[in-house]
């Protein structure tokens, strides 16, 4: 059985009056690249955070690395992170960097970080407040990657890269995954990106996991179908878990094999991963989940299923 690299059941945590996390049952099989999308507010950094150990849950549980306690220190000595603001000492320069994150990690490997910045230009003598934002990202990534983590956790860490630098920045983590065998579970809005590295995908909405799998299998059990708008409503063979309308012409992205049958006057199209992403962004009554909880779900605020999932 393969091992998941994060595991939760129940996971709950508030701020206060605000519920970021309700109910979070999720399991991230190891050795993937996986994407964690969800909209502003959907709990994506809650769910990394109480992953890496930073917070503690207020319900549930959740585990990493074939199931130790979060935040313990053997799960700890198995994961890097790397924030969003790529937190460095903005006043040490990069060759100190190195050394304060050496002396804190038994496993770290000097001479492979030495040996990447040089290759990326990135001078050991230089402050990390000096360096290029693109630089700053490497050298966060460096210092994580040179740690020997079974598992790579990233928090929208291409948020403020320009294309150039958030090319070579998933470049240095999809060589960590195939040559080192790396787990890696990325928060991005950038979902054009994504779709070039990830192999499984996670969507949060609402604090709560929406869609969950391998991204092939996932494009494979969906379709988008172009037809004549007036026939919209006729379509219920396949459960639709989006509908763009216009005067003529409908597109209808349904839960549909490349064998299924295509309704009369109707073209079926394959679908991408930012297509499929950004249609269950807009319905959030919709899922797309392993096991019996595969179908459709309920808003926690209305307790109805939206229009287009009825």
């Amino acid at each position: 059985m393969s091992t998941n690299i994060i595991e939760t059941s129940g996971l709950g945590k508030r701020y206060g009056s605000t519920c970021a996390l309700r109910e979070c049952t999720l399991a991230i099989p190891a050795g993937h690249v996986a994407a964690l999308v969800g909209p502003n507010g959907a709990g994506k950094t809650t769910l990394l955070n109480l992953a890496v150990g930073l917070a503690e849950p207020a319900a549930g549980a959740v585990t990493v690395l074939g199931g130790l306690p979060a935040g313990s220190p053997a799960a700890l000595d198995g994961i890097a992170f790397v924030a969003q603001d790529t937190p460095l000492y903005k006043n040490l320069p990069a060759a100190d960097m190195l050394h304060l994150t050496g002396n804190l990690n038994h496993r770290f490997d000097r001479p492979y970080a030495q040996a990447r910045l040089g290759e990326l230009g990135i001078p050991l003598t230089r402050k990390a407040g000096k360096l290029s934002g693109g630089q700053q990202a490497q050298l966060a990534l460096t210092l994580g990657l040179a740690r020997r983590p079974r598992l790579l956790v990233l928090d929208e860490p291409m948020a403020m890269l320009d294309p150039l630098a958030r090319h070579e920045f998933m470049a240095t983590v999809l060589t960590a995954a195939a040559d080192d065998g790396v787990s890696v579970v990325l928060s991005s809005h950038v979902l054009a990106e994504l779709e070039r590295v990830a192999d499984y995908l996670i969507l949060l909405s609402q604090g709560r996991v929406q869609v969950a799998g391998e991204v092939d299998g996932l494009l494979a059990t969906h379709r988008l179908l172009t037809g004549p708008a007036a026939e919209t409503d006729r379509y219920t063979d396949r459960p639709v878990v989006h509908a763009r309308r216009a005067e003529a012409q409908a597109h209808l992205l349904v839960r549909a094999s490349a064998d299924d049958p295509v309704p009369p006057g109707w073209e079926a199209h394959p679908v991408g991963l930012e297509e499929l992403a950004m249609a269950y962004l807009r319905e959030p009554g919709a899922a797309a989940l392993p096991g019996p909880a595969r179908g459709w779900a309920l808003p926690p605020e209305t307790g109805e299923p939206s229009e287009v999932t009825r």
